[in-house]
C-alpha cells in the first residue's frame, strides 16, 4: 500500500521561562510530499491569540476537511461507476467537539452538508442518492480510519 508523508515544522525564539508560561507561538507549517506548504496553528478556541494564528489551518479543521474531501472524491467515483455524471459538489462540513469518557476534547462528529449538481441527462432518485452517500462513506479511506461519527445531513441536489 502507499505511504503518505507530511513534514510538520515549528520554531520559536521564546526563552525557557516564556515557554514554561505557555506564551509561545503555535504557528507552524505543514509541507506535503507534492510540495504544498500550509500555514497551520492551534485553534484560537483552544489557544488564545496571539499565541495561535487564526489564519492557519488547525488540526480539527484539517480533520473535517479531510473527511469531507475523501467523502466527495469517493462519492464522485461511486457516482461514475453507477452512470451518474456529477457537475458540481459543494460541502459546508462542520466538526463538533465533545469530551470523551476521560474528559478529553475530541472531534466526536462531522456533519457533511453536500449540495450536488448532476448532469441533466440522469440524476439519482432520493434512494439512489442515499445509496451513493452510503457507498462513499463505506469506501472513504479517512472515514474508515477514525472513530468520529460522520453523517450526511439532508443531502441535496442542486437544480441544473
Amino acid at each position: 500500500m502507499a505511504n503518505h508523508r507530511a513534514t510538520i515544522a515549528w520554531k520559536s525564539d521564546a526563552d525557557a521561562a516564556t515557554m514554561r508560561a505557555g506564551r509561545y507561538t503555535r504557528k507552524h507549517t505543514w509541507t506535503f510530499d507534492g510540495g504544498a506548504v500550509v500555514d497551520a496553528s492551534s485553534s484560537p478556541s483552544v489557544v488564545p491569540l496571539p499565541y495561535s494564528d487564526a489564519a492557519g489551518v488547525d488540526p480539527e479543521e484539517a480533520l473535517v476537511a479531510s473527511l469531507s474531501s475523501c467523502h466527495m472524491l469517493t462519492f464522485l467515483h461511486e457516482a461514475r461507476k453507477l452512470g451518474f455524471a456529477v457537475r458540481a459538489y459543494n460541502d459546508e462540513a462542520v466538526g463538533e467537539m465533545a469530551k470523551n469518557e476521560r474528559g478529553v476534547p475530541w472531534v466526536s462528529k462531522v456533519v457533511l452538508r453536500p449540495v450536488i449538481a448532476f448532469s441533466p441527462e440522469r440524476s439519482p432518485s432520493a434512494e439512489e442518492l442515499a445509496h451513493l452517500h452510503h457507498l462513499a462513506h463505506e469506501n472513504c479511506f479517512i472515514a474508515q480510519s477514525v472513530r468520529t461519527v460522520v453523517e450526511v445531513a439532508d443531502a441535496a441536489q442542486k437544480p441544473q
